[in-house]
């Protein structure tokens, strides 16, 4: 044989010629291992049923018929217990339900005490109706109105009267000659104090109506502010101490100077000028028509 013929049948072999070998053993090795399993289960086949083990001998595990019949008796176990638990849980509900419907019964054995708080707040009322009348205050009663009404109107009446009581407790204030002196001031007013106190020296000693009659008609500026000082002293007159507005007169109305806001002005040549917003505190006082008036 010639070298080339040999070298063709090398590549033909793969090159080696130890590969050949190892894959032929390899062949070998899969053969009789497939051999022997036939074998295996052919022996197997012809062995009897009640020859079977119940556990493989290397695993441990049980025989696959014996591992289903313990799972049919752990569910059944397993159902078993679940019928014991639900069976405490429905006697609860049924003495829960027992529970509820006496509850139910005593409820509907009690009487309403609604009725009882309704005609105990009525006679409250009518005790306290006929102490007024023993005063002497007579009060108005409807015929149709029901207990729960009248107890309504009965608190009304009282919140009434607290809230008179408490405008009376409060004396109005008084000058140093004893007579009633009801003030109102503004400050701050964006108006300069010599042009608000020539406006303020006409109503100085009037009556509020005629003072306000003088305070509309005056072509000034500075009279709206003033008639607005002069409408909250009447309010508080009126409001906080119960007096007539018809009974006042003006006692005291001056204005005096609040500070001053200082503004510049460009002129001619780079000069500047001062502007000065001046500002006025107004305050009138308020008295009955038997106090003196200056």
């Amino acid at each position: 044989m010639s070298s080339e013929e040999r070298q063709r049948e090398l590549r033909e072999q793969g090159g080696r010629p130890g590969e050949t070998q190892k894959q032929e053993a390899a062949k070998e090795a899969k053969q009789a291992e497939a051999k022997e399993k036939a074998r295996e289960r052919a022996e197997g086949a012809d062995a009897p049923d009640a020859e079977q083990k119940p556990a493989d001998e290397g695993s441990g595990r049980p025989h696959r018929g014996l591992r289903r019949r313990r799972k049919k008796d752990d569910d059944a176990e397993g159902q078993e217990r679940a019928r014991e638990e639900r069976q405490p849980e429905s006697k609860s509900a049924k003495s829960a339900s027992g529970s509820d419907k006496s509850d139910d019964d005593a409820a509907e054995a009690k009487p309403d005490k609604a009725p009882d708080r309704v005609k105990q707040q009525a006679a409250e009322d009518e005790a306290e109706a006929e102490a007024a009348e023993a005063e002497g205050e007579p009060e108005e009663e409807h015929e149709d109105a029901t207990p729960a009404e009248a107890a309504e109107g009965g608190r009304r009446r009282r919140g009434s009267e607290v809230a008179a009581t408490r405008k009376s407790a409060v004396p109005p204030p008084r000058g140093p000659d004893g007579a009633v002196a009801v003030r109102a001031s503004a400050k701050y007013v964006r108006c300069a104090p010599r042009k608000a106190r020539l406006v303020v020296e006409h109503i100085r000693g009037r009556p509020v109506e005629q003072a306000r009659a003088i305070l509309r008609s005056t072509p000034r500026a500075a009279s709206r502010d003033v008639l607005k000082v002069l409408d909250s002293a009447i309010a508080n007159a009126e409001n906080n101490h119960e007096l007539v507005a018809d009974e006042l007169v003006v006692r005291q109305a001056y204005v005096d100077e609040g500070p001053t806001l200082k503004r510049y002005r460009p002129r001619a040549l780079g000069r500047a000028t001062r502007i000065r917003k001046r500002t006025s505190h107004m305050t009138i006082t308020l008295t009955t028509s038997d106090g003196k008036a200056r």
